[in-house]
């Protein structure tokens, strides 16, 4: 790997994590144009890392509140270990069967047709007015199943989360909080396991300028991209993902066809 292409999928990364367009999707795609046939384990770690960093900056106050354990964010932090239980449990059970799909573009493609028509459908729902305290204690778990399902490479985690949590009556300000919230402890849950494969296999084999050049992309970007996702969804304007998700959909479709 070069530091253009460090670069490149670190900024893929970052900016994809948040914007409902499925990060594993478009580093299946941009992996596939790139013709990288390499072991990504160790960068792919990196970039977890780098993608939590915006998280802790724009939502340090709530994080820090929780970590006080203030009495005002109990209910949300229960709910939030909440939702990662079935996450947790897809992800366990069905690792090895989804990661034979990280191979397959076409079914990424395919994948992001779905992601689409989530975000389009959901734009045309108007929410709730409710705080994720109002919550009934199994409808975080409901968010947790769109989060466990975004494993699927073209499925995105931010936008099934956000889509699961207005189809559960919270309002748009509350689903973006407790969508980026209830993602720490999967990236970072992510990125340990990976990390426990790197140390398994030995694989610590990234020149210190690739781990630089792709940790500082991802976490200028994931800031980028939470606060364009923040701003969207203010606006209704979610479906422009859904253009976005299909014309990325046809264009590997086609490619894949000629």
């Amino acid at each position: 790997m070069n530091s253009f292409q460090a670069i490149f999928l670190g900024f893929i990364q970052g900016l994809t994590e948040f914007i409902p367009v499925s990060s594993s999707g478009h580093l299946v795609i941009a992996q596939s144009f790139l013709n990288i046939k390499e072991d990504q384990i160790l960068f792919n770690v990196i970039l977890h890392i780098g993608t939590l960093i915006p998280i802790f900056i724009i939502f340090w106050r709530d994080i820090k509140d929780m970590i006080l354990f203030k009495k005002e964010k109990r209910k949300e932090t229960f709910y939030i270990l909440l939702a990662i239980i079935p996450t947790g449990i897809i992800g366990v059970l069905f690792e090895d069967f989804f990661e034979k799909l990280f191979a397959n573009a076409f079914l990424t493609a395919f994948m992001l047709i779905i992601t689409g028509l989530i975000l389009y459908i959901t734009e045309k729902f108007e929410g709730g007015v409710k705080e994720v305290e109002e919550l009934k204690f199994w409808q975080p778990l409901l968010v947790g199943l769109a989060q466990g399902a975004a494993i699927i490479p073209g499925i995105s985690r931010s936008g099934s989360t956000i889509a699961a949590s207005l189809f559960q009556g919270l309002n748009r300000e509350a689903a973006a909080r407790f969508s980026f919230l209830m993602s720490i402890p999967v990236i970072a849950g992510a990125g340990f396991l990976q990390f426990l494969k790197v140390v398994e296999t030995g694989a610590f084999n990234l020149e210190l300028k690739i781990i630089l050049f792709g940790f500082s992309a991802a976490v200028i970007s994931g800031y980028l991209a939470i606060k364009i996702l923040l701003k969207v969804l203010a606006e209704k304007k979610l479906n422009y993902f859904s253009y976005y998700c299909w014309f990325v959909a046809a264009v590997v479709i086609f490619i894949n066809i000629i």
